[in-house]
C-alpha cells in the first residue's frame, strides 16, 4: 500500500493554547460506532500518526507549565505533538538555530534547547530523550506499531489488509485477527478499530499525542490503548511509512 502524504490538518489556535499552555483538557469521547463493514484492503491512517520524512523523534520537557512535547523535523516543516494533539509548523527564516512557525505559534530549536511561543506566553524546553523512527525495513509489512509494558505487549497493523497482530505476555501469546474501523477522525488523529467477528472481542484506540514509553522514556507520536479478553493495555506507537 502506498501512503498518501497529506499535510497535517491544523487544529484551531484556541485548542493549541490549551494543549501547550498546560491547561486541563479532556479528549472528545468516541461516539457510538455506526454500521461497520470490513474493507478488502487496509485503510489509510491519519498523517499525524507518522513522522513524515523525519528519521528521528525528539522528546522535550518544558517549563514553566511542566509540559512534555514530541517533535519530528522534516526538510521544510516540524511536526509537533503535545499531550493533547498534533500540529505542523512550516520552517521560518531565522538568524540562528531552526525556527518553525504557523501564525502566532512557533518552535525555535537551538541544539538541545528550544523555545515555544504562543499568545499565552513562552515555554522553555530541554531535550530529554530521542529515538530513531521505526522503518519498514525493521517492521516489514507493518503500517502501524504499538507497544507497552508490564506485561510486555505489541500490536501491529498490516499495510496491505485490515489485519491486526498482537503479542501478549512478553510474546508468549500471539493472535492475528481481522478488524473493522469504527472511528476515523483525520483532523484529531483518532482511530478506533474493533474485531470483525463476534469473538474474541478487541478494541484498539489510537490517538495522536505526545507519548513516552513508561520504562525507557522514549518519545512516540501516538497513545495506544488495547482492550482484549477483559484486559486493558496502555502504551505508545507510531505510523510506519513505506
Amino acid at each position: 500500500m502506498t501512503l498518501v502524504s497529506n499535510p497535517l490538518r491544523l487544529i484551531t489556535v484556541s485548542a493549541l493554547l490549551v494543549a501547550l499552555g498546560g491547561c486541563a483538557s479532556t479528549a472528545a469521547p468516541v461516539g457510538e460506532p455506526g454500521k461497520m463493514t470490513v474493507n478488502s484492503s487496509a485503510p489509510l491512517l491519519p498523517s499525524v500518526l507518522f513522522s513524515g520524512t523525519a528519521e528521528r523523534f525528539q522528546g522535550w520537557h518544558c517549563q514553566p507549565a511542566n509540559q512534555h512535547l514530541v517533535t519530528a523535523t522534516n526538510t521544510h516543516d516540524l511536526r509537533l505533538w503535545s499531550l493533547h494533539g498534533a500540529w505542523r509548523l512550516p520552517q521560518a527564516v531565522v538568524a540562528s538555530g531552526a525556527r518553525y512557525q504557523d501564525g502566532s505559534i512557533s518552535f525555535w530549536n537551538r541544539g538541545d534547547k528550544a523555545m515555544v511561543e504562543t499568545p499565552r506566553g513562552q515555554l522553555q524546553c530541554t531535550l530529554s530523550e530521542e529515538r530513531a523512527a521505526i522503518t519498514r525495513a525493521e517492521k516489514p509489512g507493518v503500517m502501524f506499531w504499538g507497544q507497552g509494558n508490564e506485561p510486555g505487549w505489541t500490536v501491529a497493523l498490516a499495510h496491505d489488509a485490515p489485519t491486526l497482530t498482537m503479542q501478549l505476555n512478553y510474546g508468549e501469546e500471539q493472535i492475528e485477527l481481522p478488524y473493522m474501523m469504527s472511528v476515523m477522525d483525520n483532523e484529531a488523529g483518532r482511530v478506533v478499530l474493533e474485531n470483525a467477528r463476534v469473538e474474541p472481542f478487541f478494541r484498539l484506540r489510537i490517538e495522536a499525542a505526545a507519548c513516552f514509553d513508561d520504562m525507557s522514556g522514549k518519545p512516540f507520536p501516538a497513545r495506544v490503548t488495547l482492550t482484549y479478553a477483559g484486559e486493558q493495555y496502555s502504551g505508545c506507537g507510531q505510523g510506519i511509512a513505506p
